[in-house]
This record gives C-alpha cells, structure tokens and sequence, in this order.
C-alpha cells in the first residue's frame, strides 16, 4: 500500500500527542486523507493487540490516543509517577449534575445538590472537568459549566452519547441526550 511509509509517523504522533488527537488533524499534519489515516489506525491497533506489545489504541473524546493495556496497569502502577486524582463524593455529585445537565448554572446545580458549590465548581474547573460554557440568557446572566475532553477521556467516554442512562426518577425531565451533545 503507498500508505505504508506513514503508519510510522502515525504511531509516533499518537505518541507524540499524549491527549487524544482527531484523524482529520492528523491527516492535515500528513498531508493525506482522513479515511486513509482511520484505515493506518485500524492496522496499527490489530499489531498492538499482540500480546507482545503493551500499548493499544483508544477512540477517546473525538480522537485517538496510544495507551498502556489494561491489563498492564498493576505494572505501570509501580512506576509510582501516576498520580491518581481522587473525586470527594461532593465533586462526583456535581460533575455527574453537569455532565447529564450541561450547560447548567451554579444556581441550578445549588438547588439539585441543596448545598453551595462555589469550592467544587472551582476544584472541577482547576482539574479541568468542567469549563465555563457561557452566560444564560436570564437576569444576571449567570455562567454555564460543562464538561471538557478532559472529562471525556478521564472516565473512558468518546462522547457525551456514551454517558450510561439515567432511571427517569433520578431528572424525570431528561429523556435522553440531545444527539449534538457531544463536546468540543
């Protein structure tokens, strides 16, 4: 195939990247078409899944990213570098608000968690979870937050469609998500 030459530097570019990277931007980088990266990614992910390797290759967050195996992770743990961000029971509720709510207001997520979430919100934002969205168009147009690629690729999700559906006592005016909800 006349592709063959550049599996290589699509390899070295999900390296490269670390964060998830969309094909169109790779092939833009390449200078190649998308469909063709899409087919060099499809290979490069049936090589890794040898089991003498120990990468693979996630669709995560709109993109690709080169990742240790599961079932390496006991090993890579012992590295020690990872530093594994733990959620208070406090931050899950409110990320989990924003994610089946977005955009939502502070006021809203206040009144469903019946709590103040200034410092939340604001560890959220600095882990960067959640972002500002915008304003409501409401008096005092207050800030927007939704969630981020960020969150995406934390929780294993390639978009905000693969959030697990909710029981309609938990927001009984949620039937489903919106097919555009998807982040940015």
């Amino acid at each position: 195939m006349f592709y063959d030459k550049f599996y290589s530097h699509v390899e070295a570019i999900l390296f490269a990247s670390g964060d998830p990277i969309a094909a169109d931007k790779i092939a833009k980088i390449l200078d190649i078409p998308a469909d063709h990266v899409e087919d060099i990614i499809f290979d490069l992910k049936e090589e890794l899944a040898k089991p003498v390797h120990g990468l693979t290759i996630r669709h995560i967050a709109g993109g690709y990213q080169l990742c240790t195996k599961k079932e390496l992770a006991d090993t890579i743990g012992k590295l020690g570098q990872a530093q594994e961000t733990k959620l208070s029971q406090a931050m899950m509720e409110t990320l989990a608000i924003i994610a089946f709510r977005q955009p939502v207001t502070k006021q809203e997520i206040e009144a469903i968690r019946g709590i103040k979430s200034d410092k939340i919100l604001n560890a959220l934002i600095e882990l960067k979870f959640v972002k500002e969205a915008g304003r409501k168009d409401a008096a005092g147009r207050p800030i927007l937050y939704a969630t981020t690629n960020d969150f995406l690729a934390s929780f294993g999700l390639n978009s905000l469609l693969d959030l697990p559906k909710l029981p309609k006592e938990v927001f009984p005016e949620i039937e489903e998500l919106p097919a555009n909800m998807e982040n940015e």
